[in-house]
Formats: C-alpha cells, structure tokens, sequence
C-alpha cells in the first residue's frame, strides 16, 4: 500500500494518507532518497529534474519538522507577524505558485499557514498575509528583497530554508540576490539546495550554505528523456513560419510548446499563428502576472492548445499531454534546450521534440548533440518553400567536417598585422563588447520596469480563420503533476 511505502521512509501517517489521496502510490526515487536524511535534520545536495517529485521530497519532511518544532511552543503552531517559519525560494513567479500549492495540498488538515510572495501583483495582500504570520514563505528572489527592504519580511527565525531549481537560480542571475537574503537567516537551521544539473558555481554555493550535507543524485546518465523523439528541419528564417504552421497541422498535436529566444518573439508568432487560424497564448516575463496565470490556465484547460514561450516556461511548468515541444528558435545555451523538450514525454508518455534551424542555428545546434550525446533526425517536409539566399544545408558527417575546415582555413586570406591598441583602450572596447552581450533576466528586466506590460500583451486577438482539425481530446481541467 502507499501509505505503507510512505511510512517506511519515516513519514507520519497523516502525510501519508496526503500523498495516497493525490494519487502517488510508490515514493520516487528522490522522495526514496531523501525523506529520511531530510527527517533527521540534514542539509542536503538534491540532484534531479523536474518531474521527479522534488517538491514532495523537501515537502513532506518539511512539513513534519515544522510540527515537531511547534510543539514545545506555547503557541503551538501559531506563526509570528512577518517572521516566516521556512522559506522556499523558486527562479521563477510560476514554479512559486506550483510549489505553494503543492505545499497546501501535501499540508492540508496540518493548520499550516502559507503565503506566496512574488512580482507582478499587487504586494498589499502578500503584506497582510505576513503580518498575520506565515509558516511556509514560498518566493521569488526579486520581491521577496523588496519586501525584507520594506520591513515586512523578517527572516531571523527562519530555521528551514528550501533553494528549488538552484541553477535556474543561477543562469537568471539572482544568485547575488539569493546571498543577501542567507545572510539575513540564522546560522542554525537546515539548508536544502536542489539542482537539476551541477556546475562550478553551484558546488562553491553550496559549499557557502549547506553544513556537512548529503548528497543525493538521481539525475539520468541521458539528460534528454528516453522518450522523447527528436527532429530538426533545416529552413531559413523567412520560412520558419510556414514550417511551424504545416507541423501544427500535419503532426497529431495534443498540446504544443513553442519555444522563441526573445519575449517580442513569442508576442509575434502568437500573433501571427492566431491570425492563420490557430489557437495560441503567448507567455514570457514582460506580461503581468495576471496574464501570465491566464495565459497557462487557457493552455492547460484545452482553450488554448498552442503555448508560445519563452525559457521563462522551460521549468517549473508542469502541464500533462503536452504532445509536441517546437523550437521555433534554438536557445543559446544547450542546457535550455534539454529542459525545454522536457515538456512533453512526461509520465511515461511519448512526446515529439521539433528544431527550426536556419543556418547561424547550426552550431548550436551541434552543441545541444555534444552535450545530450544523441543526434538529432534531420527531416525533410513535404511543403513547397520560396528558395532564400541563406537556405541552410544539413550539416555534414563528423568525418567530412575536418577537411572543410581544413579546406577554408587554406582559402582564407592572410590578415594583415595591425598596430597593437594602447592597453586602456584595449579594455575599453574590451568592456563595451561584453556590455552588449550581455542579458539581464527576464524576471528582474519584468520588475526593473514597472512590470510595464503591453496591452497588447493581455488580450492577444485571435484570428478569424477556422480552427484546424486536431485530435478529439477530452477538455476536462488538467491537474498539476508534482514537481
């Protein structure tokens, strides 16, 4: 039995009969792992993805040390004005709400209290709830400092602290915000930091955070999902359009993800498939956080069935019968590439994963093969496409590739040798350069500007056309997996 199962890792049998209620029958391999150093106190290094049932794996320990903790407190489980009790800290305002739901489900009949503190919304009501007091504070970096800053966050008698999707954390750029918020915690507390990947940066955090901690990894050898298959179509950017638009029509589409670079980007080719007779939301961080909440909840409702989207949806979102993951354009970095095919092939499903790739893609292309050690199938569609000056080619085999290369470098021409800069103009230019490079997040961009949304943004016009045939898939309301 479940609760059984459950019980074996150390659970009391109230969260128990929580986790049988919402359908899990056996712990993951996380939840496996974890639970019982977690119910000892430990700090912890948790290596995995999303979909493997973190959030019940810090979750349900949490939850019952919080009550244990509680109970040699003259006010048992009664929290204190703005001084939460445990916080959660989430890159993203949608994994913040999915986790604080969770935490109320897996919590329910425990009298927890629970606020969600995140940008984009009022901040009046996340106030109130605080200073009636709050036991598990889940947050975004971002307003969670605003709120500290305004004296309505005090975290000196936080004793549980949760970092979830720690190298999102990272690639978003709120590490720097993630320290100063550890600073204003107590030494003495029990520190959790997950990751679904391990880099230089993540080890030296938590190094800085986490006390003689356990190691848990359950991260496959394969970081792409077995299941999912994978295919690129080489087409040059001004036909990226109509590609996109014979796949939604030719492929037998459930739900669809398409993945853009740029917030701009996803608006235009929201647009552009509603007015071919699509059905598409557009999400990404420039929108208020009400539109974004509807935007997803149209998409996983069945109103919509097409979901533009930025990286800002690549974790965190967990929506069932996504069928089809479409990279309308392939994302700089490889690692993004992998969560975002991470969408479809959940629970077993079998899920189908599309690249556009025009021919400045076909680098990174190659780099997403190095790093997921798997080719991807280059196709061949059957639609009439304008010939374009810069119509990619396939790239060529591994073994071709060394003799062109080889080829060119003996047909460029020698450069001339130039006069050596002055040192500090050297930097100068050396610093403009990395100053255009670089990106700032999308969430703190979002907050940095008033979140000035579009109004173009929240009622997005839907075209006129008919709606193309898709399979008769049942509308009913789909329920989050845990994350």
């Amino acid at each position: 039995m479940a609760t059984d199962a459950f019980a074996e890792l150390g659970l009391h049998q109230s969260y128990c009969r929580a986790v049988a209620e919402l359908g899990f029958t056996q712990p993951s391999d996380i939840q496996r792992q974890a639970i019982p150093h977690l119910l000892e106190h430990k700090d912890l290094l948790g290596l995995a993805q999303t979909g493997t049932g973190k959030t019940a794996a810090f979750g349900l320990p949490l939850l019952q040390n919080l009550v244990k903790a509680a109970a040699n407190i003259k006010n048992k489980l009664r929290a204190k004005p703005r001084h939460p009790r445990a916080l959660i800290l989430a890159p993203t305002r949608e994994l913040a709400l999915q986790i604080d739901a969770e935490m109320q489900r897996l919590g329910a009949g425990s009298q927890m209290k629970y606020a969600c503190v995140i940008g984009g919304v009022n901040q009046n009501p996340q106030v109130k709830k605080l200073r009636g007091g709050v036991d598990i504070l889940v947050a975004a970096p971002g307003r969670l400092l605003d709120l500290m800053n305004q004296g309505h966050v005090d975290l000196s008698e936080t004793k549980f602290l949760v970092l979830d999707e720690c190298d999102r954390l990272l690639d978003m750029g709120f590490i720097p915000d993630v320290r100063r918020i550890t600073q204003q915690l107590p030494k003495e507390r029990q520190t959790l930091l997950f990751s679904a990947t391990v880099s230089k940066e993540i080890e030296k955090l938590a190094k800085e955070l986490l006390h003689k901690p356990v190691r848990v990894d359950v991260s496959p050898k394969q970081l792409t999902v077995a299941k999912i298959e994978q295919n690129a179509v080489m087409v040059a950017t001004p036909n990226k359009r109509a590609v996109l638009e014979h796949l939604l029509r030719e492929q037998s589409l459930t739900r669809a993800i398409v993945f853009t670079r740029t917030k701009h980007g996803a608006n235009k080719v929201a647009r552009q498939l509603n007015s071919s007779g699509f059905v598409a939301e557009a999400i990404h961080g420039n929108k208020t956080q009400a539109a974004r909440q509807k935007a997803l909840a149209n998409f996983k409702n069945g109103d919509a069935w097409i979901l533009v989207a930025t990286d800002i949806a690549a974790r965190g979102i967990d929506v069932k019968e996504v069928s089809h993951v479409i990279n309308y354009e392939l994302p700089h970095e490889p690692e993004s590439y992998v969560h975002r095919i991470g969408r479809t092939g959940r629970a077993g499903a079998v899920g189908v994963a599309w690249a556009l790739v025009d021919g400045a893609e076909i680098s990174r292309m190659r780099a997403i093969e190095r790093l997921t050690k798997e080719r991807m199938s280059v196709q061949k569609l059957d639609i009439e496409l304008p010939k374009v000056a810069d119509e990619p080619k396939a790239p060529p085999p591994k073994n071709k590739r060394k003799a062109n290369d080889a080829a060119a470098a003996e047909r460029r021409p020698r450069k001339r040798r130039r006069t050596k800069r002055p040192a500090s103009e050297a930097k100068q230019g050396g610093k403009a350069s990395s100053e255009r490079d670089s990106v700032q997040p999308e969430e703190q961009r979002a907050q940095s500007k008033g979140q000035r949304a579009q109004s173009s943004d929240q009622s997005q016009s839907k075209g006129e056309g008919t709606k193309p045939r898709r399979p008769n898939t049942s509308r009913r309301r789909l329920t989050e997996a845990m994350s």
